[in-house]
């Protein structure tokens, strides 16, 4: 995101919810190790992406707040975690 001038910090709560929340996918769906976890930041930063020209000169700060207000509607429908996780 440098590329478009957003600062995006990544808190150790943040990293900590992030790692639950592919534990919690591949527990309830298929196991299918890091790859969740690769799938679920896709997810957690695909807003961001999306927004990066918009958010031009702006700090992100990715923290369990964060993680849990994009991914926790996901992560605790499993039927949504089937298909889109």
């Amino acid at each position: 995101m440098a590329t478009e001038g957003v600062n995006i910090e990544f808190t150790d709560s943040g990293i900590k919810r992030i790692a639950e929340a592919a534990w919690q996918v591949n527990e309830s769906t298929e196991n299918i190790g890091a790859r969740r976890l690769h799938t679920v930041l896709e997810r957690l930063m695909e807003e961001i992406s999306y927004d990066a020209s918009d958010l031009s000169g702006q700090n992100i700060t990715i923290d369990a707040d964060y993680v849990s207000k994009h991914l926790d509607a996901l992560v605790a429908d499993e039927d949504l975690s089937r298909f889109i996780l």
